[in-house]
């Protein structure tokens, strides 16, 4: 899991061949402008979601976690309170792995919470379980999904 801001976006390039594109789409200047929805950027290899939508409380929340793709979850406007485990460390499976979408649902406490505000993301790869859009507010970000392996 990496917490940063987009100022630093050319320090992590290297991590993966879909992060540059990724964060080529997050510096466009029209990004906040962008209707909500789905966005192609490279295939089904990179490609962005856009949300605005209200966030809801931890209580109401359960941990994720992905083995097709890494997320790269930044905040346009608002606070995103994401929740964090290592997948290693979640012991109760919400239901087996959804292949088609992608994801393992844990009922597990998060052992951490990141505080996430506009102009930041953050980076979960396969192995970190991830509890986002946790706020008191409405929350506007853009998820890119980038694919583990290049194919």
């Amino acid at each position: 899991m990496i917490l940063d801001v987009l100022e630093n976006a050319h320090r992590y390039p290297a991590l993966n061949k879909g992060f540059a594109k990724a964060f080529d789409f997050l510096l466009r200047p029209d990004l906040k402008e962008l209707p909500v929805g789905k966005y192609e950027i490279d295939s089904d290899r990179v490609y962005a979601i856009v949300s605005k939508q209200n966030g809801r409380r931890k209580e109401d929340a359960l941990l994720e976690t992905h083995e097709k793709y890494i997320d790269i979850q930044f905040v346009l406007a608002g606070t995103d309170d994401m929740g964090w485990k290592p997948k290693s460390l979640c012991k109760k499976p919400a239901g087996e792995y959804d292949h088609k979408n992608d994801e393992q649902i844990f009922m597990d406490e998060p052992d951490a919470w990141i505080t996430t505000q506009s102009g930041a993301f953050v980076i979960f790869f396969p192995e970190d379980a991830h509890m986002p859009l946790i706020s008191s507010g409405q929350i506007h970000k853009v998820v890119i999904k980038v694919a583990v392996i290049e194919r």
